[in-house]
């Protein structure tokens, strides 16, 4: 029996990428993971990744600014074990699609970038309130990024927003028991990555850090199971910079 027996996490953006990470990594631990995506399909191929390896898992479709389809989620979630325990909101716009100047994406596309990344943490969070309320440890992690401390972007700009939003709920959720903190990722070498960044920006990126690491997935995992668990139940609405020192700051 993993350190998470008994409990269940909710994670957005599961489908993939470092969502699919945590969810695995929680399932190993023996939690009861309910993976949020909007891509349906992808919620369901990784949950059924993690039960055929023994883990207890289900996939919900649903666009994490929906407040309607958010709480349905919740709540079936809820069911399996209880409650909720841990709410990981990691859904997010980060495309380079989104990454380009706010002169060139338009009105229509900042709003969409804003409503996922930053209204979505808030959607899920409030869905997920009233079943998380009196459980012991528990905790919401959201998911920045290393462009929230560096020069501007809209991208960074929702981050900065999501960090800011980790203080605001870790003191308003505190008087129920419920512990919030931000990761902020940097260049994070995932097999998609790096066959998709040119070496040349890896170059570049690197050169901004303090060690002479990559990055890996592994790394924002572990910082999430350290986050959740009891080792840091004096922690709370603190944003972790995971970027081998280049958004290092004070």
């Amino acid at each position: 029996m993993g350190e998470w027996s008994g409990r269940t996490a909710v994670v957005t953006g599961a489908g993939r990428g470092f969502g699919k990470a945590f969810s695995a990594a929680l399932a190993a631990e023996s939690a009861h993971v309910a993976l949020v995506d909007v891509d349906s399909a992808a919620a369901e191929e990784a949950a059924a990744e993690i039960r055929s390896q023994g883990g207890s898992a289900e996939g919900f479709a649903g666009d994490v600014t929906d407040e309607a389809r958010m709480s349905e989620i919740m709540a079936e979630a809820a069911k399996t074990r209880g409650g909720i325990d841990l709410l990981i909101n990691n859904a997010g716009l980060h495309s380079d699609e989104y990454g380009r100047p706010i002169t060139e994406m338009g009105l229509a596309k900042v709003k969409r970038l804003f409503d996922v990344n930053v209204i979505g943490t808030i959607t899920c969070t409030l869905a997920a309130l009233q079943h998380m309320k009196g459980r012991q440890g528990a905790s919401i992690v959201n998911i920045s990024s290393s462009a929230a401390h560096m020069h501007g972007t809209a991208y960074g700009d929702t981050k900065l927003a999501v960090a800011g939003l980790t203080v605001t709920f870790a003191r308003e959720l505190a008087p129920e028991g419920i512990r919030v903190n931000a990761i902020s990722p940097g260049l994070m070498l995932t097999e998609t990555i790096a066959a998709e960044l040119p070496p040349e920006t890896k170059a570049r990126v690197k050169a901004m850090q303090f060690l002479d690491l990559d990055g890996a997935e592994q790394h924002i995992v572990d910082a999430m199971l350290f986050l959740t668990s009891p080792r840091a139940e004096f922690i709370t609405g603190e944003t972790l910079r995971v970027t081998g020192g280049m958004a290092a700051g004070v």
